[in-house]
């Protein structure tokens, strides 16, 4: 059983909902999403569908350096 069944809030600052999501700080923060947390951001369903769209340029140019 997972933090995020035994209901973890979400860890953007000023937010109070339920987590829906388990992602890494570092991955979160570079996206722009202003998250407290030592290794994981616990996210809910806003913040994470914000998580993906700032994260839609790095996951590009990953994508790019390991194409052959």
């Amino acid at each position: 059983m997972g933090r995020i069944s035994k209901g973890t809030k979400c860890s953007v600052k000023g937010c109070n909902e339920d987590a829906v999501r388990s992602l890494d700080i570092a991955k979160v923060k570079q996206a722009g999403v202003d998250a407290e947390g030592e290794k994981r951001a616990y996210l809910c369903k806003e913040h994470y569908k914000e998580y993906k769209k700032g994260n839609k340029k790095n996951a590009q140019i990953e994508r790019w350096r390991y194409s052959g």
